[in-house]
């Protein structure tokens, strides 16, 4: 079912004979650090009372969002992952802590509404879930601190020239996990929103459906290419039969000048193949590990 936020994207008409979409934090601005760091993670500990286990808490949030294969994915699956992680840790055991158990919000991730809070919110007027209630106020204290903490971060070297090249050619939208409100407050920021069509948050859902509801059926799939540096953005593309160009995590100026100097006209070209990025997808693979440090 399209959700009433989703409206702009299924209304996009094709301008140009390819399609790029773009995650924004972490791949075309370095900010995933700054946020998940000085943002949500303190809110994380002050809103679900872990200040007992802090630092494990930090470590397990730093390695869901930063440094695992679930880097990049939403705010509440992400949070959810945390708790299991904590639940799971000797050390954290045996410091008798308990760890949230938060059903109400595993329903709300699996219900199929785009995960923002502003579908958030509703779903407190209807139920009045205290669980669901602390999500929000967490949520949304995240997106306060992000606000007062999060400016003057350009994009990574090489995105600004990647952009003024391809918008000429192709029709571009950012498709990202973050809220709307501080994507738009960032690509205007720097200048750089000009070059695209969209901007699509979470309220406009996943990645998957910014990708499907913009892109699928109106371009030929190997004109759709997917940018983005978490396992989540090339599953989106895969899920859209769409090719996917992957920004290594640490090394990210090395990815986009290789992109802006190699395979952007390689794509232009229709010769981007899927043996080409094979070998591109098998590199980035190696960046992000499935299990935490300390089970190893």
């Amino acid at each position: 079912m399209v959700h009433e936020s989703q409206k702009e994207l299924v209304e996009f008409q094709p301008k140009h004979e390819y399609f790029v979409g773009i995650d924004s934090d972490g791949c075309a601005f370095d900010t995933m650090e700054l946020k998940h760091k000085e943002c949500f993670i303190p809110n994380i500990i002050k809103y679900w009372n872990l200040q007992a286990v802090s630092k494990y808490a930090r470590e397990a949030a730093e390695f869901v969002n930063l440094y695992s294969k679930w880097r990049g994915v939403n705010r509440f699956p992400a949070l959810v992952k945390v708790f299991d992680l904590l639940r799971e840790r000797p050390e954290v055991q045996r410091r008798q802590v308990e760890i949230p158990q938060v059903p109400t919000l595993q329903e709300f991730i699996d219900s199929g509404v785009p995960l923002g809070n502003p579908a958030l919110k509703e779903a407190v007027e209807k139920s009045h879930d205290p669980i669901l209630t602390r999500a929000l106020e967490w949520s949304e204290a995240v997106n306060r601190t992000v606000a007062d903490m999060v400016h003057g971060v350009p994009p990574f070297p090489f995105v600004r020239e990647s952009l003024e090249k391809l918008s000429p050619k192709a029709d571009i939208i950012v498709v990202s996990a973050t809220p709307g409100e501080a994507l738009r407050r960032e690509w205007q920021e720097h200048d750089i929103a000009k070059y695209v069509a969209i901007i699509a948050g979470q309220e406009m859902g996943s990645k998957k459906e910014h990708l499907a509801l913009a892109a699928d059926g109106k371009y030929p799939p190997e004109r759709i290419l997917m940018i983005g540096d978490a396992p989540g953005d090339l599953r989106a593309a895969r899920a859209n039969n769409a090719r996917f160009y992957p920004i290594n995590p640490g090394h990210e100026e090395e990815s986009w000048q290789r992109f802006y100097e190699e395979v952007l006209d390689i794509f232009l070209a229709g010769e981007y193949t899927r043996e080409y990025e094979a070998k591109l997808i098998e590199e980035f693979d190696k960046y992000l590990p499935e299990k935490p440090p300390w089970e190893k």
